[in-house]
């Protein structure tokens, strides 16, 4: 059957490389306040799933060497929020933020703050202002 028109995209869940996916997704639900969905295994998973809310995001194991050779970590997430401000202050004493950590209102329109997860992927939480 031939189908005409054009597929529509509904939703994306972005994989995170993960150098120990147990200790990702402790650091995700302890610190971060998402819940685990799943994962392939209860002792040492290589894959699992965790959710905030409506956005869900995938951990998958990676090598040491895939993250020498660059072609793992240093992933970039931008997240919506609808409160910016409260976000930062439940993340304030939970040991996430690098010494940079603000929160700002951006020359591009955004309120935002931004830091990096354990294996060094970027997570900005924003809104538009």
């Amino acid at each position: 059957m031939i189908r005409s028109g054009r597929a529509q995209l509904a939703d994306v869940i972005p994989v995170l490389p993960a150098r120990d996916v147990g200790e990702a997704v402790v650091f995700y639900v302890d610190r971060l306040g998402f819940e685990r969905v799943f994962q392939d295994d209860g002792q040492n998973p290589q894959y699992a799933g965790i959710r905030r809310g409506a956005v869900e995001v995938h951990l998958q194991f990676q090598f040491e060497h895939d993250f020498e050779a660059g072609s793992a970590g240093q992933c970039m997430l931008r997240l919506y929020v609808d409160n910016p401000d409260l976000l930062f202050d439940e993340y304030k004493d939970k040991g996430v933020f690098h010494a940079g950590t603000q929160i700002t209102n951006t020359p591009w329109g955004t309120r935002e703050f931004a830091f990096w997860d354990l294996n060094h992927n970027g997570l900005t939480f924003m809104r538009n202002l």
